[in-house]
């Protein structure tokens, strides 16, 4: 029989069709892959694409003013050729001309180019690899969280043609905004007005369930008890940190292997499919650090629209019984 799943602590509901449900072969989906010719994010194009950002190279990282591709370079940082947000200050914050509240487009919109690599996936990536890629993350993040006027700071990546991505070569993306994102503030409206952090006791309890799939020192990686897609996957910090700004390096190497070993699991019994994952945190201490990994494994439909209520095929128990 189906179920009628709420979310652990938001007015937000999913369907389990477990009558539904596929075995993991049927969500292999076949993707077409572009040529590796002309890649502006290859070793050789850096010209292509604005100046960096920053520059991470054997262990260490320089600044916009230095480029590195004389010697190489591990991950290279630079502003969105096409950017969603201008970063030219606003004359106005808000367009007070208009009818309706509206916001002058600021912001900020960078890409990461995570290896010179055109062909290697975070599922190839050796400890020091994954280990700098976070720390990657948490220095751009903590930079572009300290901009005037910037009040959150999205990290995302996109793999894949279904997820979004629209240049095959691996990167992530991070836009700062100049407003929190409803999704956060609804969360730290429930989560202001509870005793405890939820997310503290969704660790707790759901690492004694049959939806834990991964965990080390720092992490706990689970199939969410409310999930909105087939092998969704919350990575949980073990213990209440709320922005990435505060990691230290033993926080970093335990979230970069759980995200790895969730990639190398999608690409063991899915054929890797396009995904998604998505890092959410919070200046407010309330706050709990999560990522969010959702692979693109089925279209949502016109009642997914109509109600925000997620049809998910694959019972998150069974899906973790999968990706152990």
């Amino acid at each position: 029989m189906s179920e009628i799943r709420k979310h652990y602590f938001l007015d937000k509901y999913c369907l389990i069709a477990a009558e539904r449900h596929k075995r993991p072969s049927d969500f292999k989906l076949t993707e077409k892959h572009a040529s590796s010719s002309n890649c502006v994010f290859c070793p050789g194009n850096e010209k292509k694409t604005p100046p960096p950002t920053a520059v991470y190279y054997d262990g260490e990282v320089f600044s916009s003013d230095i480029e590195k591709s004389d010697k190489g370079w591990d991950i290279r940082c630079f502003p969105n050729l096409y950017p969603a947000l201008s970063s030219e200050k606003p004359r106005n914050a808000i367009l007070s001309s208009h009818p309706w509240k509206g916001y002058e487009g600021y912001g900020y919109h960078e890409v990461i180019v995570e290896t010179p690599s055109h062909t290697r996936t975070i599922n190839d990536y050796s400890d020091e690899e994954i280990t700098m890629l976070m720390h990657a993350y948490r220095d751009r993040i903590k930079y572009y969280q300290s901009q005037s006027d910037i009040e959150y700071v999205s990290l995302f990546k996109n793999w894949g043609d279904k997820a979004g991505a629209s240049i095959e070569h691996s990167h992530s993306q991070l836009i700062a905004l100049p407003l929190v994102p409803p999704i956060i503030s609804e969360e730290l409206r429930v989560i202001d007005s509870l005793e405890e952090c939820p997310y503290c006791n969704i660790v707790t309890n759901e690492q004694r369930s049959k939806r834990i799939v991964y965990e080390n020192s720092q992490f706990a990686a689970i199939a969410p008890y409310y999930s909105i897609v087939p092998y969704e996957i919350w990575i949980l910090p073990k213990n209440h940190i709320n922005h990435i700004s505060e990691a230290d390096n033993s926080f970093l190497v335990g979230l970069g292997d759980a995200i790895r070993y969730i990639i190398i699991r999608y690409e063991q019994i899915l054929d890797l499919p396009s995904y998604n994952y998505m890092f959410y945190e919070s200046p407010k201490l309330c706050y709990h650090f999560n990522v969010r990994i959702q692979p693109v494994l089925a279209t949502p439909g016109g009642f997914e629209k109509n109600t925000e209520i997620y049809i998910n095929s694959m019972p998150p128990e069974l899906a973790a019984s999968h990706l152990k």
